[in-house]
């Protein structure tokens, strides 16, 4: 089959063969040249796609976490909340005990005084 298309080759003379026989191998050299950067491009948009679902994922990773960090603050504030409150609840409460206690010793001292009465 080669001998078929080199047949339109015969009878021209060396310098012109010479001539084709370069841009063939030109030919030849673009082709290869062509192949290599397509396979370059093919990587190149396979890595960019890899690279923009890595970018996807961190950024759906980082929707999550914020959507985390913004409930642990919540609940962060809530507890606050509740730990104020437990705390105003436990001086009212000792202020009650206090003030109970108070009154029992005034009460005992009563006692005391109304027995040392009675005895005499």
């Amino acid at each position: 089959m080669s001998w078929a298309v080199e047949e339109w080759k015969e009878g021209l003379s060396p310098r012109v063969l010479q001539k084709i026989h370069e841009l063939e191998s030109q030919v030849d050299k673009l082709k290869k040249e062509r192949q290599q950067r397509q396979f370059q491009l093919e990587s190149l948009e396979a890595a960019l796609q890899k690279q923009k679902q890595k970018v996807e994922n961190e950024k759906n990773e980082a929707a999550t976490l914020k959507r985390e960090n913004q409930s642990l603050m919540e609940l962060c504030d809530s507890l606050e909340k509740a730990k104020q409150k437990i705390s105003h609840d436990l001086q009212v409460k000792e202020s009650q005990v206090n003030i109970q206690s108070g009154q029992l010793n005034s009460s005992k001292k009563d006692i005391e005084r109304l027995e040392q009465e009675l005895k005499r």
